[in-house]
């Protein structure tokens, strides 16, 4: 069964969501030197994973196509806001640089999944269509 049917749309979506967060906090990690244990991974990753989270329930109460675009923008920008204001509250860095490379990597892997996806979705109607 495809995984962009619209059974499996969100929980595709919470998984890729996840990981996209996950992935994003274990690379900078690693580049930074840091520990990329699952202790110093979490240690980045759960001020983001938090705005995922809450992106995700705005998403679904408003009965969003979770895996479209507009979906994945929300996720994208409330996962870097609520990311960094929990950061900053707990005296975490969020220097601009950092700040960018965040809004650049998770909105490139926030909305490249997505549009594999939507490509996939987008081929297969046209094949249906043709035959």
């Amino acid at each position: 069964m495809p995984l962009t049917t619209r059974k499996n749309a969100w929980p595709t979506a919470v998984v890729a969501d996840v990981l996209v967060v996950v992935v994003f906090a274990a690379v900078g990690r690693s580049n930074h030197h840091e520990s990329a244990g699952a202790a110093g991974v979490w240690h980045t990753a759960w001020p983001f994973l938090l705005g995922t989270a809450i992106a995700l329930a705005l998403s679904a109460v408003t009965k969003a196509d979770p895996l479209s675009l507009r979906t994945g923008i929300r996720v994208w920008l409330w996962t870097v806001v609520i990311g960094m204001v929990v950061r900053a509250s707990l005296g975490e860095g969020i220097a601009l640089s950092f700040i960018i490379v965040a809004l650049i990597v998770l909105g490139a892997l926030f909305l490249g999944w997505r549009l594999a996806f939507g490509w996939q979705r987008w081929r297969s109607r046209l094949r249906f269509l043709s035959r």
